[in-house]
């Protein structure tokens, strides 16, 4: 039994690169080009920063998250299929 391993291809990882550079420059002029006091840009610099952060701490979570419930699954899967190997060579005996 194979496992599904799914893997990105080249062209989405480009994309993805290039999404989050283009935000993040676009999120870094807006904070630049405002109006406000430099505390203020401080402050939404800390913001934009702690939510990207906080982003990839959730995405990564995620992923271990499924790649342990995967592990595990296919432990119980052998497990199994060692039963019913027990099984059925004593039924033949």
């Amino acid at each position: 039994m194979n496992a599904y391993t799914s893997k990105s291809s080249n062209s989405w990882s480009l994309f993805t690169y290039l999404q989050f550079a283009i935000a993040s420059s676009m999120m870094a002029g807006g904070i630049f080009f405002l109006e406000a006091s430099f505390a203020a840009k401080g402050f939404y610099a800390m913001a934009a920063i702690l939510l990207v952060s906080s982003t990839v701490s959730i995405t990564k979570s995620i992923r271990d998250s499924e790649e342990s419930d995967r592990l595990y699954n296919k432990i119980e899967d052998a497990k199994t299929e060692r039963l019913l190997a027990e099984a059925s060579s004593s039924d033949t005996i």
